[in-house]
Protein backbone atom coordinates (compact mmCIF):
# COMPACT_ATOMS: atom_id res chain seq x y z
CA UNK A 1 0.00 0.00 0.00
CA UNK A 2 1.34 3.41 -0.98
CA UNK A 3 2.47 5.74 1.78
CA UNK A 4 0.42 8.93 1.92
CA UNK A 5 2.23 12.28 2.01
CA UNK A 6 0.39 15.51 2.77
CA UNK A 7 2.05 18.61 1.30
CA UNK A 8 1.02 21.87 2.96
CA UNK A 9 2.64 24.42 0.67
CA UNK A 10 1.28 27.64 -0.83
CA UNK A 11 3.69 27.76 -3.76
CA UNK A 12 1.78 25.95 -6.50
CA UNK A 13 4.75 25.37 -8.81
CA UNK A 14 6.67 23.65 -6.02
CA UNK A 15 3.59 21.60 -5.08
CA UNK A 16 3.38 20.44 -8.70
CA UNK A 17 7.06 19.55 -9.09
CA UNK A 18 7.40 17.78 -5.75
CA UNK A 19 3.97 16.17 -6.08
CA UNK A 20 4.86 14.76 -9.50
CA UNK A 21 8.17 13.43 -8.18
CA UNK A 22 6.61 11.73 -5.17
CA UNK A 23 3.75 10.31 -7.25
CA UNK A 24 6.26 8.89 -9.75
CA UNK A 25 8.07 7.27 -6.81
CA UNK A 26 4.88 5.49 -5.71
CA UNK A 27 3.62 7.80 -2.98
CA UNK A 28 0.01 8.89 -2.66
CA UNK A 29 -0.07 12.70 -2.50
CA UNK A 30 -2.65 14.96 -0.93
CA UNK A 31 -2.19 18.71 -1.05
CA UNK A 32 -3.28 21.86 0.74
CA UNK A 33 -2.37 25.45 -0.08
CA UNK A 34 -2.91 27.09 3.32
CA UNK A 35 -2.52 26.20 6.98
CA UNK A 36 -6.21 25.86 7.80
CA UNK A 37 -6.90 23.55 4.85
CA UNK A 38 -3.71 21.62 5.63
CA UNK A 39 -4.78 20.94 9.20
CA UNK A 40 -8.24 19.85 8.09
CA UNK A 41 -6.69 17.63 5.42
CA UNK A 42 -4.32 16.06 7.97
CA UNK A 43 -7.27 15.19 10.20
CA UNK A 44 -9.37 13.71 7.39
CA UNK A 45 -6.63 11.97 5.39
CA UNK A 46 -4.35 10.76 8.24
CA UNK A 47 -1.15 10.92 6.16
CA UNK A 48 1.97 8.86 6.88
CA UNK A 49 4.12 12.00 6.60
CA UNK A 50 3.51 15.74 6.33
CA UNK A 51 5.65 18.21 4.37
CA UNK A 52 4.95 21.59 5.95
CA UNK A 53 5.93 25.07 4.83
CA UNK A 54 6.11 27.66 7.62
CA UNK A 55 4.98 30.74 5.69
CA UNK A 56 1.39 29.96 4.81
CA UNK A 57 -1.84 31.91 4.37
CA UNK A 58 -4.60 31.71 7.02
CA UNK A 59 -2.57 29.78 9.61
CA UNK A 60 1.23 29.69 9.67
CA UNK A 61 3.23 26.49 9.80
CA UNK A 62 4.20 26.95 13.45
CA UNK A 63 0.52 27.03 14.43
CA UNK A 64 -0.24 24.03 12.22
CA UNK A 65 2.64 22.12 13.78
CA UNK A 66 1.47 22.85 17.32
CA UNK A 67 -2.08 21.79 16.43
CA UNK A 68 -0.82 18.57 14.82
CA UNK A 69 1.25 17.67 17.89
CA UNK A 70 -1.74 18.33 20.17
CA UNK A 71 -3.98 15.99 18.13
CA UNK A 72 -4.06 12.46 19.55
CA UNK A 73 -4.38 10.91 16.07
CA UNK A 74 -1.63 12.97 14.44
CA UNK A 75 0.77 13.64 17.30
CA UNK A 76 3.29 11.04 16.15
CA UNK A 77 3.06 11.66 12.39
CA UNK A 78 6.48 12.68 11.02
CA UNK A 79 6.46 16.34 9.99
CA UNK A 80 9.17 17.62 7.67
CA UNK A 81 9.32 21.39 7.85
CA UNK A 82 10.16 22.47 4.30
CA UNK A 83 10.70 26.22 4.11
CA UNK A 84 12.91 29.08 3.01
CA UNK A 85 13.23 30.35 6.59
CA UNK A 86 16.77 29.51 7.62
CA UNK A 87 17.49 31.46 10.79
CA UNK A 88 18.59 29.47 13.82
CA UNK A 89 15.64 30.96 15.73
CA UNK A 90 13.11 29.63 13.18
CA UNK A 91 14.77 26.22 13.11
CA UNK A 92 14.80 25.99 16.92
CA UNK A 93 11.19 27.19 17.13
CA UNK A 94 10.02 24.55 14.62
CA UNK A 95 11.95 21.73 16.29
CA UNK A 96 10.67 22.78 19.72
CA UNK A 97 7.12 22.77 18.32
CA UNK A 98 7.61 19.16 17.27
CA UNK A 99 9.03 19.09 13.75
CA UNK A 100 10.68 15.78 12.95
CA UNK A 101 13.26 17.46 10.73
CA UNK A 102 13.84 20.81 9.06
CA UNK A 103 14.79 21.35 5.42
CA UNK A 104 15.66 24.74 3.93
CA UNK A 105 14.31 24.59 0.36
CA UNK A 106 17.20 26.45 -1.23
CA UNK A 107 19.80 24.10 0.26
CA UNK A 108 18.44 20.79 -1.05
CA UNK A 109 17.97 19.00 -4.34
CA UNK A 110 14.72 17.12 -4.99
CA UNK A 111 16.61 13.82 -4.74
CA UNK A 112 17.78 14.78 -1.21
CA UNK A 113 14.22 15.55 -0.18
CA UNK A 114 13.01 12.25 -1.60
CA UNK A 115 15.74 10.38 0.28
CA UNK A 116 14.79 12.15 3.54
CA UNK A 117 11.11 11.23 3.09
CA UNK A 118 11.97 7.60 2.34
CA UNK A 119 14.24 7.42 5.38
CA UNK A 120 11.62 8.88 7.72
CA UNK A 121 8.86 6.62 6.43
CA UNK A 122 11.06 3.55 6.85
CA UNK A 123 11.70 4.51 10.47
CA UNK A 124 8.04 4.99 11.45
Amino acid sequence: MAKKVLMIEDEQALQQILGDLLTSEGFEIVQAYDGEAGLAMAKSEKPDLILLDLRLPKKDGFEVLRDLRADENLGNTPVVVFTNLESAADIDKALEAGATTYIVKANYELSDILAKIRSLLNNY
